[in-house]
């Protein structure tokens, strides 16, 4: 089926006629790329408006790491490191929020704090997390994910991870479906990285118009990756920006519809070149919801 133009976001409907930037806004003090740097609310509020300067569409916010071998945090302790930089980015920035949380307890608080969108990594399979997703009016990713953060890179295998990816979202939009979420509040994300080896990550990537396929809009996320870092050689965080960019464009081509990214500038340069030169594949889009 064609893949919805707009998202709703909480009534705040994001246009996805072009492929939208998503900023990473990690209030952890152990996150791989910039853990402790925006720990304070002043620190973080800052940071975003930067991003959204820059050409951040969404800002997705996250109090818990999900890097490999992170351990998790009470869901208190995340309340109260995103709360506050919810309530005050929904004061000062004009752009949709999104919460980065797998515990329905943070979906729901989030929410009434200000987030549009529900990030979630363990794909809403937390007791609860279907329900407090579905029960509000946030749009919401639902991602892939084999094991845990703590154990999901011990020798992750798969038979054929892109039918096994593709099948697993398949069911997750189907149990919002079933509850009355509309497509319109629906967004897929394959999870790269998230209990995948290089090579399982190439394969979903190059597959990417088949995830596409499903008709729900798509988001990747490789910023700054380990995936990336191989691919060059073992090339540290900091030297992965312009891979960075340079994938978000490639998923923009094979159809992806927002890209979770930390370099902003670097990433909205690298799709306005893939809009002018490149070719989008995958199927039709509409503006229905």
């Amino acid at each position: 089926m064609p893949v919805s133009l707009t998202l709703d976001c909480s009534g705040r409907r994001l246009r996805l006629d072009r492929p939208r930037i998503m900023g990473v806004l990690n209030v952890t003090p152990d996150s791989f790329s910039d853990g402790g740097r925006f720990l304070e609310p002043e620190a973080a509020v800052a940071h975003a408006r930067a991003m959204v300067e820059a050409g951040a569409d969404i800002i997705d916010v996250g109090g818990e790491s999900t890097r490999p071998g992170s351990e998790p945090v009470p869901f208190e302790e995340e309340l109260r490191r995103v709360i506050p930089v919810l309530t005050a980015l929904r004061a000062a920035l004009p752009v949709p929020l999104s919460i980065d949380t797998s515990k329905p307890e943070v979906m729901r608080a989030a929410v009434a704090a200000g987030a549009g969108l529900i990030n979630d990594v363990n794909g809403l399979r937390a007791p609860g997390a279907l329900a407090a997703a579905a029960d509000s009016a946030a749009a919401i990713c639902v991602m892939h994910m084999r094991g845990t953060p703590r154990s999901m890179q011990r020798e992750p295998r798969y038979d054929d991870v892109l039918r096994e990816v593709c099948g697993f979202l398949a069911e997750r939009a189907s149990a919002l479906r079933g509850l009355g979420v509309p497509a319109d509040r629906i967004v897929l994300d394959p999870g790269f990285g998230f209990g995948k080896t290089l090579e399982h990550n190439v394969a979903l990537f190059r597959g990417l118009a088949e995830l596409v396929s499903l008709g729900y809009p798509v988001l990747v996320g490789v910023s700054r990756k380990s995936m990336l870092g191989a691919i060059l050689g073992d090339r540290p965080v900091e030297g992965r920006v312009t891979a960075s960019a340079v994938a978000a464009a490639l998923a923009a081509g094979y159809g992806a519809r927002i890209v979770r990214v930390h370099d902003v500038a670097a990433t909205a340069d690298a799709l306005a070149v893939q809009r002018a030169l490149g070719r989008t594949v995958g199927p039709p889009t509409t503006g229905e919801g």
